[in-house]
């Protein structure tokens, strides 16, 4: 076995043997007989521990490391067997039984000093005084024997008589960690021997039930100091007469009494005008005032300070690896503390002897008090020491650390923050700190804190000192913390600066700190932009349109100036690789500011007046548009074309400029472009500018290969809606639709089938599929629209015809949930309707036969199917079908239209209404007809309209048709609309603050009603 495993082995074990003494040394101090013996043994296992320690925690361990601990627990496992059957025996023990108890146990005492003798003194390094207290200790052990009484009537048992006692005489040597039993087992009543019992019991960390019934819990636990001083006694000398205390530094006076130099001093100053001045303890008068320091002393005490202190940190060591109480936790650790105040090489003493890693344990213990001793005690550790520091970033759960951040108890927040200021202090821990999920948030949540000062300050240094890594200034920015980042890109190097910008492209900024992050750092920005090379441009490019990308901060934007650098890197810099990637940038920041709403005629940009609305804009960048150019710097071309078309006078002089151009073919070229998001912002420009020159798009439309089929037919099917099949659709329904040449190019190509198909598998599948289905269906639906208003067109009345188009929009009235749809199948129900007249004939006589008036067959299918049945329609006057004649009565599309008058949308009603009004026109029998709508409850739907809408042009609509049922209706008519009670106070509305034709028609109407005489042309002339 190699000596690396060795001491592994025997490092190991040692845990294992210290728990076993601990367990021993309590068992025995539970022993009620002989308990000056008993304690006397227990202290000589418990001082033996401080040598198992110094084996497991040693850097020079010896190679017999392995041997030693395993012979001493077999020592220490034959004092447990022993112990536990004198306490297993319910009886009281006899005085023999008892001898021989002591005497097994003197026994083991002295093997285990044999074994500790076999530790070479390069164990303990460089402490000499170490190596010398063990040698004494075992040398004490070897020796000592222990009153039994008649030792001659003990019978050793067979594991004793094995340990052959070799007891060399060697002259004695003060033992540092020396104890005096007897004067200990005198003074076993008074509170410090109690206390260090205590101490001793509470080193288990499992105890028997039985055991502890035999505990008393009154008493109070020992501090440390306490045991280091019994380890190593005070000596008189040391103390000042004057003061009692362990003196600093001591001064001889005449009489030769060593004092305390301040509280001497103080004494002689007090009693300088007594006659006869003498020495505090001797009454010597005093003819000299002369203060000689006393080196020998001094330097005695402070190499035994030394020496006291380093045994007191491994009393201490102990204490917190074997504490099961938190009171003891906390003796211990302020021990700890007040050590390492003393002086700087304790804190080395309290890391080589590997209490950091404890120390880093108990800052997750249950005691909060205990919580913030260690964070205090780790904080010490790792002043001024990039040893100590290293070593605790090591063993230190950052989380762990940063939860206590979130603690109630204040201290424990304190003592966190504290802490952690100290490990920021080194810029390797910064990012490890950083880097902790929530570790910044919560810091930044304490620096805001106004409640707690000190927390809020401390979390607002340790900020300062994380903000020396880029990645933790680019954590504070997303989580509010800006001004690291902004402080950094003002004054920071270029290569800060350049990080910095690259941050403000990648991150998101909540909108409290947009603004305020576009006034700082909009000047440093625009600066990087005209005076940097090729990567720092570029990344204050990218930030500037990130920044610009959030309108309230153009304003800000404007005023820095940047309008002016982005139009003249646009226009004015010679064409390069990296002006053109400028171009696109610029291009796009442009596009944020003027779509913020800004009056562009108040947007200056450059010294000659010009403003974004001149005509020197639109010129330059419709110029740019039709030069080939990369798709990026294209859709931003297009984008600010779209963004000035919302001022009037911008827009009549880009419809003014395509049209001088030519440039409308660049734009529907761009529909045909692979890059999605350029066909999409070239078609939405082309549907604003349908408006003013729709019939020459149109015509131009045509004449582009690949056009109109794909605005319509897309490789995607239906799977899934974009936005571009969707405003491709609106732009066809938007195009003027009395355009014959583009429907007839649409029905020449085959798309009706296709629109009618994806209109169906829509109206299946629902509109919730994408976010542009509903868009789609109502473009879809307005393609068909269309083709109503050229019916005079043979072959687009036979595709109403063949298509039963007339079923179509009956069907979509009720089958959507979409308004604009419901409005576009009243448009297309109108516009069919319209030709009903003129398309129904009446039918050739071949026999006379009786005929119904009128027929009213059931509701079409969706699937066009085709009736041979003919039928004499009394409205129409004629053979009608929904089919051939488009007749809204076979196609019971009159109810439907009915329902939609109780619509909440103005244009919905509208158009219905408008749909209704065909069959009361001059062409149809109106006598007919109002007999076959009262039957409908037709003028109850429209008196609604008229009570629930103030639009003037649908009260007129509503007016006409109530004025049509009034003369041609009756009695009947008038008699129904008279029982309406609010009716008439419309009326007079109306007819005061309507326009001239709604007076007019309101007029009629109060006189049908007899609620206004009627006029003789003799009154009227006068």
């Amino acid at each position: 076995m190699s000596v690396k495993t060795d001491c592994s082995l025997a490092t190991d074990l040692a845990e294992s043997l210290l728990q076993s003494t601990s367990e021993v040394t309590e068992s025995l101090l539970c022993i009620e007989v002989e308990r000056e013996s008993f304690t006397a043994i227990a202290c000589y296992i418990y001082r033996a521990t401080f040598a198992i320690m110094e084996l497991q925690t040693s850097q020079n361990t010896p190679p017999n490391a392995l041997e030693i601990v395993q012979s001493i627990s077999k020592k220490i496992d034959f004092a447990k067997d022993v112990v536990c059957r004198c306490q297993r025996d319910t009886n009281p023990i006899k005085d023999h039984e008892l001898r021989s108890v002591i005497v097994q146990l003197e026994s083991v005492i002295n093997h285990i000093g044999e074994d500790l003798r076999m530790i070479p003194a390069s164990t303990y390094g460089d402490q000499d005084f170490a190596a010398q207290a063990m040698k004494s200790l075992s040398l004490e052990m070897k020796k000592v024997q222990f009153e039994v009484g008649d030792e001659s009537e003990v019978q050793l048992p067979k594991e004793v008589v094995t340990m052959e006692k070799q007891s060399e005489q060697v002259p004695s040597e003060t033992d540092l960690y020396s104890i005096d039993t007897a004067a200990l087992v005198d003074d076993l009543q008074s509170s410090n021997a109690s206390q260090f019992v205590e101490f001793l019991q509470s080193t288990s960390t499992s105890t028997s039930s039985s055991h502890m019934k035999q505990r008393s819990t009154s008493r109070a636990s020992i501090t440390s100091s306490h045991v280091a001083e019994i380890i190593e006694p005070m000596y008189g000398t040391f103390f000042c007469p004057l003061t009692k205390k362990i003196m600093e530094d001591p001064v001889t006076i005449e009489s030769g009494v060593t004092y305390e130099r301040e509280a001497i001093d103080e004494w002689l100053k007090k009693h300088e005008n007594s006659e006869q001045m003498g020495c505090p303890v001797t009454g010597k008068k005093l003819v000299s005032r002369v203060l000689s320091t006393n080196f020998a002393l001094k330097t005695t005490i402070e190499e035994w300070k030394e020496r006291n202190e380093a045994a007191r940190i491994k009393v201490a060591r102990a204490a917190l690896s074997l504490a099961s109480s938190p009171a003891m936790v906390i003796e211990a650790l302020e021990d700890v503390q007040s050590i390492c105040q003393q002086r700087s090489y304790n804190k080395i003493q309290v890391r080589n002897i590997g209490m950091i890693p404890l120390l880093v344990k108990l800052v997750e213990y249950k005691d909060r008090d205990a919580r913030c001793l260690a964070l205090d005690i780790l904080r010490q550790l790792a002043e001024e020491d990039e040893d100590n520091k290293e070593m605790i970033a090591r063993v230190v759960d950052m989380a762990a650390l940063i939860k206590l951040l979130s603690s109630s108890h204040q201290p424990t927040r304190h003592s966190t923050l504290q802490f952690l200021l100290k490990l920021s202090e080194s810029q390797s821990l910064c990012e490890s700190i950083g880097s902790v999920t929530g570790a910044i948030l919560i810091l930044i949540t304490s620096k805001y804190n106004s409640l707690d000062a000190f927390g809020s300050e401390k979390a607002s240094e340790i900020l300062r000192n994380l903000g020396n890594h880029p990645s933790n200034i680019k954590i504070m920015a997303e989580n509010g913390y800006v001004e690291p980042l902004l402080e950094h890109l003002i004054e920071g190097s270029e290569d800060m600066k350049l990080e910095m910008a690259s941050y403000l492209k990648e991150i998101f900024l909540g909108y409290e700190s947009q603004k305020y992050v576009a006034v700082r750092a909009a000047p440093s920005l625009i600066s990087m932009v005209q005076s940097g090379h090729g990567l720092i441009r570029r990344a204050a490019f990218k930030a500037l349109a990130s920044i610009s990308s959030y309108h309230p901060n153009s304003k800000a934007l404007v005023e820095a100036g940047i309008l002016q650098i982005m139009v003249e890197e646009m226009f004015s810099h010679q064409i390069t690789d990296e002006t053109m990637n400028s171009r696109v940038e610029a291009a796009s920041i442009i596009t944020n500011i003027i779509d913020s709403g800004l009056d562009l005629e108040k947007l200056q940009v450059n010294v000659h007046g010009h403003t974004m609305a001149s005509d020197y804009i639109i010129y330059n960048v419709i110029s740019m548009m039709k030069n080939s150019t990369p798709e990026e710097l294209n859709i931003n071309l297009v984008k600010i074309l779209l963004c000035m078309t919302k001022s009037p006078k911008s827009a009549a002089t880009i419809v003014s400029v395509v049209k001088e151009t030519e440039a409308s073919y660049v734009l529907i070229e761009l529909i045909n472009n692979p890059h999605e998001e350029l066909g999409v912002v070239a078609i939405k420009l082309l549907i604003i500018l349908s408006s003013y020159m729709g019939h020459t798009l149109a015509e131009r439309l045509c004449k582009t290969r690949g056009l109109p089929e794909n605005l319509i037919r897309s490789p995607n099917e239906l799977n899934h809606v974009t936005e571009k099949q969707s405003i491709s659709a609106i732009f066809l329904a938007k195009l003027p639709h009395k355009n014959v040449t583009l429907n007839l190019a649409l029905l020449n190509k085959g798309l009706i089938p296709d629109v009618l198909q994806r209109i169906n598998r829509m109206q299946v599948s629902g509109t919730r599929t994408s976010r542009y289905a509903i868009a789609y269906l109502e473009g879809l639906v307005g393609i068909l629209v269309r083709f109503t208003t050229t019916l005079y067109e043979p072959q687009l009345l036979a595709l109403a015809r063949n298509y039963n188009f007339t079923s179509v929009f009956t069907e979509l009235l009720m089958r959507t949930s979409s308004d604009e749809v419901q409005r576009l199948s009243a448009i297309g129900l109108e516009n069919l309707s319209a030709e009903s007249a003129h398309l129904s004939k009446p039918p050739e006589i071949k026999k006379a036969k009786t005929r119904k008036l009128f027929h009213l067959p059931k509701s079409l299918s969706f699937n066009f199917s085709k009736s041979k049945t003919l039928s004499i329609c009394p409205v129409h006057r004629g053979v009608c079908s929904s089919q051939n004649t488009f007749c809204l009565i076979e196609a019971n599309a009159v109810e439907r239209l009915l329902t939609c008058l109780d619509h909440e949308k103005v244009e919905v009603v509208e158009a219905a209404l408008s749909a209704v009004c065909t069959l009361l026109d001059d062409k149809v029998d109106v006598d007919k007809s109002v007999d076959m709508l009262s039957s409908a409850n037709t003028i109850q739907h429209v008196l609604n309209v008229v009570k629930d809408h103030r639009h003037e042009g649908l009260r007129q609509k509503s007016f006409w048709v109530i004025e049509r049922f009034l003369s041609k209706g009756g009695d009947t008519s008038a008699s129904y609309i008279s029982q309406d009670r609010l009716f008439p106070s419309t009326l007079v509305s109306a007819f005061h603050h309507g326009d001239v034709t709604t007076k007019q028609m309101a007029e009629r109407i109060l006189r049908h009603l007899n609620k206004m005489p009627y006029c003789t042309t003799s009154l009227c002339s006068m």
